[in-house]
């Protein structure tokens, strides 16, 4: 059975493995459809309300997995699927979503992906006591490197994760600067661990703690000087763009460097207030001119433009990471980078970038663009309390990319999937600007 198409809201359905031998059959929740077995085609969900989570007895072994459906976005027709398995025990799920056009992707259960990747952001490990950030959220900087630790053992437990990806501020600003080498290299012997290579970017909490050039080193960033911007390509088909975000930027630079007296000019001219951190008083994306922020410079918007122009010529796909979001509705606008705007203008030239993937904003946060491109802001580490996590893995198809990430929530583990499809056509007006997050996305970090 095909999903089917109501108004501009397109349909999905899911295919979901729940034990050996059960017997399935399609089950349509409204505007859904699973595949379970029969006990759970009782259950249905109101598709407008995140449903409950049922009462589980894991002593039972048909409710040692259990599966319940989120509601999509009527502004940007994604679906997120949420899933509750036994303990320690993640199972392979599919998910697929309608195209606006109501022509239904089939199912990635028929293929495998092209590749995989993981994905983590913001672990500020800091070898100090818990605290808040300036909005009071608590802060668990010992033991965010656990939440790392327990990605990459996913992720090599997967063995079929290409390379991970992590989004800066591998440590926070409150490290002691006398032990701000040694807790980088802590960080990076648990990201060594991964059976496969990371790429890295600076986060401000990064350039807090280490110069730039002493960070491109460390970090092992692909560039043949300085620069910590760079592109690969995992197969033909795709590549990777990793900004620098922080290139135009008051922090990182010496305090007798151009760059730096340039950004801080800037700021004055941007930010009245006599402390550049905070966004007081400023409005709506103007809040984005924070010294915690950063842009793109015009060396690297150059360097963007010709590997844009390459990447189309090669027929390729792009995905685009960077610590900072590049767009207002996936993330707080005092998170947004500075030049966000100047560096959309030059992707919209093109047709080849499908997502910007980004961390800064601890809470995350997603959204589709006016041109059909996904923003998706990763949650954060630091911020996970003992016993839970934040990170995931991307599985790279032609058409679509699909995220899962895992939380956990002291035995048990939930796999929250989002499935981005791919070549979307632009978003109306009504529907720019919206911003969709995980259920759940604020509670677990």
């Amino acid at each position: 059975m095909d999903p089917v198409g109501v108004g501009c809201v397109s349909l999905a359905y899911a295919r979901v493995p729940f034990y050996p031998c059960s017997a399935s059959t399609w089950h349509p929740l409204d505007r859904f459809y699973i595949c379970g077995p029969a006990r759970l085609r009782k259950t249905l969900f109101e598709p407008t309300k995140s449903p409950p989570i049922p009462q589980l007895n894991p002593s039972h072994h048909h409710h040692a997995r259990h599966a319940h459906l989120l509601h999509p976005s009527p502004s940007s027709n994604l679906i997120s699927l949420d899933l509750l398995f036994s303990p320690c025990k993640l199972h392979r799920t599919y998910l697929s979503a309608a195209g606006r056009n109501n022509k239904p992707l089939r199912p990635s259960s028929i293929r495998e992906p092209l590749f995989s990747f993981g994905v983590i952001a913001d672990v500020q490990y800091a070898d100090i006591p818990d605290g808040r950030s300036f909005l009071g959220v608590p802060r668990y900087y010992r033991h965010s490197i656990s939440v790392l630790q327990r990605a990459v053992s996913t992720w090599n437990k997967q063995h079929n994760i290409k390379f991970s990806i992590n989004f800066g501020d591998i440590i926070d600003g409150y490290c002691p600067k006398d032990k701000s080498l040694w807790a980088v290299q802590k960080v990076l012997d648990e990201f060594e661990k991964f059976d496969g290579p990371t790429y890295h970017m600076f986060g401000n909490h990064c350039l807090y703690n280490l110069p730039r050039g002493k960070l491109v080193s460390l970090l092992k960033m692909p560039t043949d000087s300085d620069r910590a911007y760079y592109d690969f390509s995992p197969c033909p088909e795709y590549r990777f763009v990793v900004l620098d975000a922080y290139d135009f930027s008051a922090l990182g630079w010496p305090r007798d460097h151009p760059v730096t007296a340039e950004a801080f000019k800037f700021l004055e001219e941007k930010n009245p207030n006599s402390d550049k951190n905070s966004p007081d008083g400023l409005v709506g994306v103007d809040r984005r001119f924070v010294m915690f922020n950063g842009g793109v410079g015009k060396e690297q918007l150059s360097w963007l433009n010709d590997v844009l122009q390459d990447a189309s010529a090669r027929r390729q796909n792009v995905i685009i990471c960077s610590h900072l979001p590049m767009d207002p509705g996936s993330a707080s606008f005092a998170a947004l980078m500075w030049n966000y705007d100047e560096v959309m203008a030059i992707v919209r030239q093109y047709k080849c970038v499908k997502a910007c993937f980004a961390g800064h904003d601890h809470k995350g946060g997603h959204s589709v663009d006016s041109h059909g491109i996904h923003h998706r802001t990763l949650e954060a580490a630091l911020e996970c309390p003992p016993g839970t996590s934040a990170f995931g893995h991307i599985e790279v198809y032609p058409d679509k990319l699909l995220l899962s990430k895992v939380v956990e929530d002291g035995d048990w583990r939930w796999q929250q999937l989002l499935c981005l499809p791919l070549n979307l056509p632009p978003l109306s007006q009504e529907d720019r600007g919206s911003k969709t997050k995980l259920e759940g996305s604020n509670r677990k970090g």
